[in-house]
């Protein structure tokens, strides 16, 4: 597995703290703990958006957020906290959601049918 990028969340700027992202060519690592370690991951295919926040002093230390939205069970929303280079790393990651989408050739409809099915099952249709 080839790992595109890979960082620390930041405390005053400093990769000080216990949490390590990373990016494969598939998906998306979260490792965090000292004593107790807990490992999540994303496939890259169910990213469905991304965003960045830079508080005043988030950018003075030149770091920031990533707000990740996906249609993961276990994890649709999560953030990348605290990362250097926080617009680069979004392109980076988005440039691989997409390659990912298009190599499995997903169409908008299979990424929104496992949120809505519940609803349509319903009988809102009449």
């Amino acid at each position: 597995m080839k790992i595109l990028w890979s960082d620390k969340k930041r405390i005053l700027g400093m990769p000080i703290s216990f949490t390590r992202y990373s990016l494969s060519e598939d998906r998306f690592f979260v490792d965090a703990g000292f004593f107790t370690r807990q490992s999540n991951e994303i496939i890259l295919y169910r990213v469905r958006d991304l965003g960045v926040t830079q508080s005043l002093f988030q950018r003075l230390l030149g770091v920031g957020t990533i707000h990740v939205h996906s249609s993961d069970k276990s994890s649709p929303f999560f953030d990348i906290k605290n990362v250097k280079k926080p617009y680069e790393v979004k392109e980076i990651i988005h440039q691989n959601v997409e390659k990912m989408k298009l190599e499995r050739r997903m169409r908008v409809g299979e990424i929104l049918e496992d949120v809505d099915q519940d609803y349509m099952d319903d009988d809102n249709f009449e």
